[in-house]
């Protein structure tokens, strides 16, 4: 038993989590198989979330020191969009409260589809980085981090994979330098919701540790996949994560 569960239980929660991570490492959108795993196995929604955050957020720092040893991160545009995202979270939070979420998922059912739709219009998202001035990089980048961590302070999934195409889209970054921002953004965020979810007592730190392990793996081949495939297997991992997100959103109205 860890921390009440059987040890079988802890290893399909750990299969889940490698999976999540996986896709995670290549284009965002983990949680969207990790967070219903752990709910799966009976644990209770906070715990859930808390222990989900734990076994991403060590997940996410191995994916991210790749892409720093790569040299796939620009500073500049990272460090404010880390904090700026973050801030937007705190934000979304605070709206949560004061907005019913099933206004937010009815939009989310327009936006999804017209998301696919761009990016299967797309050949491929771009292998070099766009001519673009530099002050309106900065304000698509940083701008795109605010909206999205709002975003994910109110609802949350996916949130890397809206990242990912915004500043390859919106920000003209190549696909790899994109995802090396979108990977410290996420674990910018990831830590600071780990710090309350530990302060409030709300992770198991046992089968988080042991998840962190498969997630750690999962992250590992994904970033190194996407580091040298590029668009070649980003593109059909956040079409995917798309999908499953849409999925998710009908089936939790339809529920409601």
């Amino acid at each position: 038993m860890i921390d009440g569960y059987p040890i079988w239980v802890v290893l399909l929660i750990s299969l889940g989590v490698f999976a999540a991570g996986f896709v995670d490492g290549i284009g965002g959108g983990g949680g969207i198989i990790s967070v219903p795993v752990y709910l799966l196995a009976g644990l209770p929604p906070h715990f859930a979330l808390g222990t989900n955050k734990m076994s991403s957020c060590i997940g996410t720092t191995v994916s991210t020191l790749r892409y720093l040893r790569k040299g796939y991160v620009d500073w500049s545009l990272a460090l404010p969009s880390a904090a700026l995202a973050i801030g937007g979270a705190a934000l979304g939070t605070r709206l949560q409260l004061m907005v019913d979420e099933r206004i937010l998922k009815y939009v989310l059912l327009l936006v999804l589809p017209a998301a696919a739709s761009v990016l299967l219009r797309k050949k491929s998202l771009p292998e070099e980085r766009g001519e673009m001035l530099r002050w309106k990089r900065c304000l698509a980048v940083w701008g795109s981090s605010l909206a999205v961590g709002v975003y994910d302070g109110f609802y949350g999934p996916g949130t890397g994979t809206f990242l990912l195409l915004a500043f390859c889209t919106l920000g003209r970054l190549d696909v790899r330098t994109a995802s090396g921002n979108v990977k410290l953004v996420n674990l910018s965020s990831n830590l600071g919701a780990l710090t309350t979810s530990l302060l409030a007592g709300k992770v198991l730190l046992g089968v988080g540790l042991v998840a962190a392990c498969f997630s750690i793996a999962g992250h590992y081949l994904g970033s190194g996949l996407a580091i040298k495939n590029g668009a070649k297997i980003i593109r059909p991992v956040i079409l995917g994560v798309i999908l499953l997100l849409l999925i998710q959103i009908v089936s939790e109205l339809l529920a409601a």
